[in-house]
């Protein structure tokens, strides 16, 4: 299932390359020695894992707690030179969004994708404030419109993918009574490099599991982040024996309040003969992917290597086919937004189709948007109307999230 191998040393050179390629999911074998990066950062008790495709994509997944935003948002400097080129926020718990701001106003980002569940918090407001005046493009993982299965996946080049398989609203309704439905509702995705797979799945429940569970969907994976820190209800054995992971990565915080991770989520790990690594004992984790192999290791480089062979066909969907949304080639340092249609959502109508004339901008921001836009929907940030388009582009440019 997998090997376990020490060495010596072992150094990773990772090569940044500016600007987006399309590509979407595929089995056709991968170029050795252009690694996928994946870094489990130590948070504490929470949740940030960064992304780094073979071509130099970036995506930061989460963004842990506030006592951790200085340490994050240093190590994103390290590792990231130029804006992210996605920022995705599982679902609206402090402990996943408390570094995102200020990792935003270190490097920057292009694009910020949220399940869009409503959450009361004054942080979350806080933040989706920041990010619509700050952030290019704002959108939700909404399903591809061609087939009941249909997903939405973001081709980070060289045969990366990374496909949301939940939340599917509209074409689902969000799960609702559970034990907590932000947490139910959080955005998995799976991160396929040739047969290789990572599965990240936020703070979901058991309600989420199962909901993935009576779909058709391939959730192998090679390298599973734990849900929920490692929580006893989360990682069931069912999910966990559809999933198949060689290795698991629990974020959590050393002598957390919460018990994480339970001992009963550690033996259901065990039985299917997963390796663990936690980052309050290992610290920060770091996996590299040829699309072949992982190769798991610590930030610091002491400790054991897990070589684990991959073995998953990286197909998000056992049957139907996924909608793919390229990440394009855009001027040097710089993300050309995706055609409309693209995103994995119907194209939204131009004003002259919906009868609206109205355009709004948002304090402080340099973007205009559609009255019909869902970022304004979800700012509370004092607006600017225009009553035509002509105006708007006289003092702003553009949203990439509506095309107005």
């Amino acid at each position: 299932m997998f090997r376990l191998r020490l060495f010596s040393l072992l150094v990773l050179l990772l090569a940044a390359l500016p600007g987006f390629a399309a590509s979407p999911p595929s089995p056709a074998p991968v170029a050795l020695g252009q690694p996928l990066t994946v870094h489990f950062f130590d948070v504490g008790q929470g949740d940030a894992a960064l992304v780094i495709s073979p071509t130099g994509k970036t995506v930061l997944i989460d963004g842990g707690p506030p006592e951790a935003r200085e340490r994050l948002t240093a190590r994103i400097k390290e590792l990231v030179k130029g804006p992210l080129d996605m920022l995705i926020l599982t679902h609206p718990h402090l402990d996943h969004l408390g570094g995102l701001i200020s990792a935003v106003r270190a490097v920057g980002a292009r694009r910020f994708m949220d399940p869009g569940f409503n959450h009361p918090s004054e942080a979350y407001r806080d933040l989706l404030d920041f990010v619509g005046d700050n952030v290019g493009q704002v959108m939700t993982p909404e399903p591809g419109p061609t087939s009941a299965n249909g997903m939405l996946t973001i081709g980070l080049g060289d045969g990366v993918a990374l496909t949301v398989l939940w939340p599917r609203m509209p074409k689902e309704p969000f799960l609702v009574g559970t034990r907590s439905d932000a947490n139910s509702n959080s955005i998995v995705l799976r991160l396929t490099y040739g047969k290789t797979a990572f599965l990240l799945v936020g703070d979901a429940e058991p309600d989420t599991e199962a909901a993935l569970l009576q779909r058709s969907l391939n959730l192998t994976a090679t390298v599973l982040k734990v849900a929920h820190h490692g929580g006893k209800h989360s990682s069931t054995a069912a999910f966990l024996a559809a999933s198949k992971p060689q290795a698991a990565v629990i974020s959590v915080g050393a002598k957390n309040d919460y018990g994480h991770p339970a001992p009963e989520t550690l033996a259901r790990l065990a039985d299917v003969g997963a390796h663990v690594l936690r980052t309050d004992q290992e610290g920060e984790v770091v996996a590299a992917s040829d699309g072949q192999s992982v190769t798991l290791r610590t930030h610091a480089g002491t400790g054991a290597l897990l070589v684990l062979t991959g073995n998953v066909d990286p197909s998000p969907v056992t049957s139907s086919p996924a909608t793919v949304t390229p990440v394009r080639p855009g001027r040097p340092g710089a993300a050309a937004p995706p055609p409309r249609g693209e995103t994995g959502r119907a194209p939204k109508a131009s004003p002259e189709d919906s009868g609206t004339s109205q355009y709004v901008g948002l304090k402080g921001s340099k973007v205009f948007h559609r009255e019909t836009c869902s970022t304004l929907k979800r700012s509370k940030s004092e607006r600017t109307l225009y009553p035509n388009r002509e105006a708007a582009l006289r003092e702003r440019r553009p949203a990439e999230d509506c095309h107005p």
